[in-house]
């Protein structure tokens, strides 16, 4: 294998598929990325043997040919290569890659290329499109919410799956820990009408994101009930689904919550951020007291002290008192894009509705605490 190509296009493609490769790893082929030179083009691929990426990028190639590279150390090699510089790849039968740019020379040890598991071709039944835009809201109005706790697993994810809003049908995401859920909904795109529920994995819905950071147009997302594929521009990023039952979250989220409470979101976010400086780093609880037109913000630690701040609210219920995670009150306010939230509560130990007063699109669900 023999290429020349241009420094920015393979460290672009290097960066997207090296955040693939985990840092340690038992297996070392999983620890390389694969480079497959053919027909003016160089492919990458790394993968986790759970997630896949393959990238497309151009190249002058001499001689087609294959070889894996350890994927760290390839991308930071060119990252820290000078601007501009035109990078000379190839590859003998030494078990070698030899990779010169300038005056620099690098030998870098080389797996063979049979080594490198292959993603057999997984019948993927359902297929739609989604725009970038549309990506991005959806994962991040509800990633925040992915639960970390590796015993309930199912949870480790983004459950995204065809429902009803009324009447109309809609691609919905959900996401939760046990103590918040976030729920958001669009239009249900063209394909997408049978599709089973599914967990796309948390490490999935990050990759993605990143990945999608730079793309415009549309995705094609191509999907089983056990494999999802994303398709944009030179990049494909396929993933095992997560094997479980997402529970049935419509009976966490209340309805009869007839306590209102509109808030300018930026002032109460900021207020939130300032007065939780007091709280203990364990619970993070800040006590909201709602009373009408104002709400009181307060917290209280043995170690640190008290802190209280009145925020102007419209509101007109009787008085209620209740508690929340201030980290997950900032989590839902940072995903509110209008200027007011609404919160409809039922009482201090009834779970909490949030909304964007502006945007139906997205729904939170918060548990309050004891304070």
């Amino acid at each position: 294998m023999k290429l020349t190509i241009e420094r920015a296009a393979l460290l672009r493609a290097l960066a997207h598929v090296q955040s693939v490769v985990e840092r340690r790893n038992t297996i070392p082929i999983l620890s390389n990325v694969l480079l497959e030179a053919q027909d003016g083009r160089l492919g990458l691929t790394a993968t986790d043997m759970d997630l896949t990426i393959v990238e497309q990028t151009e190249a002058a190639v001499s001689t087609p040919g294959a070889t894996t590279a350890p994927a760290h150390t390839l991308y930071d090699i060119i990252r820290k290569l000078p601007e501009g510089a035109e990078v000379e790849l190839s590859a003998g039968a030494e078990g070698q890659l030899s990779l010169r740019a300038g005056r620099s020379i690098f030998s870098l040890a080389t797996l063979p290329r049979e080594d490198f598991p292959t993603a057999g071709a997984a019948e993927l039944p359902h297929s739609f499109e989604l725009q970038a835009r549309e990506a991005k809201h959806l994962i991040d109005r509800t990633r925040f919410a992915i639960s970390t706790e590796e015993t309930r697993y199912y949870l480790n994810g983004i459950y995204l799956h065809a429902a009803t809003s009324g009447e109309v049908p809609v691609l919905r995401a959900v996401a939760t820990d046990g103590h918040r859920l976030a729920r958001f909904e669009m239009p249900l795109p063209s394909g997408a009408e049978g599709m089973p529920g599914v967990i796309v994995p948390r490490k999935t819905v990050n990759e993605l994101r990143k990945l999608i950071d730079e793309v415009d147009g549309a995705l094609t997302v191509s999907l089983s009930e056990t494999r999802i594929r994303f398709a944009f521009g030179a990049t494909i990023l396929t993933s095992k689904l997560i094997d479980g039952t997402f529970p049935d979250y419509e009976r966490v989220i209340p309805t009869g919550n007839d306590k209102l409470m509109e808030v300018d979101c930026k002032s109460f976010a900021e207020a939130v951020d300032r007065v939780s400086t007091i709280s203990s780093e364990k619970s993070r609880a800040v006590k909201m007291s709602v009373t009408e037109g104002t709400v009181t913000l307060s917290a209280t630690s043995p170690e640190n002290g008290s802190a209280e701040e009145d925020l102007s609210i419209s509101y007109s219920g009787p008085t209620i008192e209740i508690g929340f995670n201030s980290r997950y009150l900032l989590d839902i306010a940072s995903q509110i894009e209008g200027e007011g939230a609404e919160f409809a509560m039922a009482d201090a130990s009834s779970p909490t509705l949030v909304r964007d007063v502006t945007d139906s699109s997205a729904l939170y669900v918060l548990m309050p605490m004891r304070v």
